[in-house]
């Protein structure tokens, strides 16, 4: 049973603060931006949450080629054109595919994984004390 004086801290969803992440807002308040430029997380404008203290580390760039390998190349290997063409021409459209997506997957994942850590932060600090 859940007790209605817990502080809001502890009411913290993981999903909630995947979702805004991903949604590169920042996760405690859903309203300002996460970033400042491309993956420079910022402390939120609007609500004054450090969201600087969140790391990501190297989860985001793990997850985004995890999703990108088994969502774009492995589908892909089913195509009979990329076994018969031309290599270089195979190269020359593929990796610049392959680049656009994991460049534009990588800040929301990274968001993902900063609302993830904003959702388990508080739950950690409580059990350290």
């Amino acid at each position: 049973m859940i007790s209605a004086s817990l502080p809001a801290a502890e009411k913290r969803s993981v999903a909630l603060g995947m979702k805004r992440g991903a949604a590169l807002r920042c996760p405690n308040c859903g309203e300002g931006h996460l970033y400042r430029k491309y993956l420079k997380v910022q402390v939120c404008e609007v609500c004054g949450n450090d969201n600087t203290r969140y790391p990501a580390d190297d989860a985001p760039p793990y997850f985004t080629i995890l999703l990108v390998g088994h969502l774009v190349v492995a589908p892909m290997l089913f195509f009979p054109w990329i076994w018969q063409a031309n290599v270089w021409l195979v190269l020359g459209t593929v990796m610049p595919a392959l680049l656009i997506a994991t460049l534009a997957l990588l800040p929301v994942v990274k968001g993902a994984v900063v609302g993830l850590h904003w959702a388990l932060e508080p739950r950690h600090a409580v059990e350290e004390a």
